[in-house]
């Protein structure tokens, strides 16, 4: 029986790459076409961003309210047991690689945003719900339940992996609960992301640059590997969401994705010097006892932490809208 220990380094790919926008099939594809490239080039682990399946609904900085994208929206985000699913995970297994997958989940004629962890067996390990809709997000999106506080995946071959999205990484109760898993490997995931511009009323921290600082700053936290996974904004992706000219994704961005190590330093990608390019894969190899190197310094859960003084609380059931009371 051979054992589940993972080697040190892992070699992980992270996307920077435009979505197929609206287009559940298209996006498939893609997916799998994305999948192959890296299980090509030796990854045991690919990730993707947030709602890259089928794309960040982007109108709704502009416009909260619109019928027709808002219907197309649903009828093309992706349910969890669909055909389309179950091509994502023998395209897995086929290829031998675990898939870190964010993604626009349809229950019923509702929208979450969610993320899945599938196994190089192409077995469905984890799914989970954004815990809170970011502001005009909840025009579309529902919240989540328990699901949202969901376990950090021991993966065969790989390490201890788990994921949160977006400004999930501005909560920090939610961190901890990650964090208490032991992560090895953690998945930042984002949408298209504008670059931040001096004097403007927005805020740094909804830019590319606040967004990479703050998967930076979990992975100092948490004394694990962060991939931060962006998506790519071109001029057919602002057609299709109608947003050309807006403050937000209302111009082209190549993406801001990044692989980064358990003390802050960013290992692939980013922004500067390291900035990349549209439509790349970033890939690199991660030797995961560095986060044991990390942790002799600072371990917020294990030597470093205080739990006499300070614990976290959490309520893991997932509630329904039914709830039935037996006579």
């Amino acid at each position: 029986m051979g054992s589940t220990t993972p080697p040190s380094t892992i070699k992980v790919a992270v996307t920077n790459h435009e979505p197929a926008w609206l287009d559940l099939p298209s996006g498939v594809a893609k997916t799998i076409a994305l999948i192959t490239e890296a299980s090509s080039q030796g990854c045991k682990l690919i990730a993707f961003p947030e709602t890259w399946l089928i794309g960040y609904p982007a109108w709704i900085w502009t416009r909260p309210v619109d019928f027709d994208l808002g219907i197309k929206y649903v009828q093309n985000s992706l349910r969890i047991a669909s055909p389309e699913m179950d091509s994502l995970c023998a395209a897995a297994a086929e290829n031998e690689i675990a898939v870190s997958l964010g993604f626009s989940e349809r229950s019923g004629d509702s929208v979450y945003i969610a993320q899945a962890l599938i196994d190089a067996a192409g077995k469905l390990r984890m799914t989970r719900r954004k815990m809170k809709p970011t502001h005009m997000e909840r025009t579309i999106f529902g919240d989540a339940s328990g699901e949202c506080l969901s376990e950090v995946v021991d993966l065969e071959g790989v390490g201890k992996v788990g994921a949160l999205s977006c400004w999930e990484h501005i909560q920090p109760l939610l961190k901890f609960h990650q964090f208490s898993q032991g992560e090895q490997i953690h998945v930042a995931v984002w949408p298209a992301l504008d670059n931040f511009v001096d004097g403007s009323p927005g805020f740094w921290s909804m830019s590319a640059e606040g967004c990479l600082g703050m998967s930076q700053a979990y992975a100092v936290e948490s004394q694990a590997f962060v991939l931060s996974a962006t998506s790519v904004l071109t001029e057919k992706g602002i057609e299709k969401m109608g947003t050309k000219g807006a403050p937000i994704m209302g111009k082209p961005h190549h993406g801001s994705s990044a692989i980064i190590g358990p003390d802050g330093r960013i290992l692939a990608g980013g922004l500067g010097k390291g900035m990349v390019e549209n439509e790349q894969l970033l890939i690199a190899d991660l030797d995961l006892s560095e986060c044991i190197r990390a942790k002799t310094f600072a371990d917020a859960c294990g030597h470093y932490s205080r739990p006499d003084l300070l614990w976290l609380g959490c309520d893991e059931r997932k509630k329904g809208v039914v709830k039935a009371e037996k006579k």
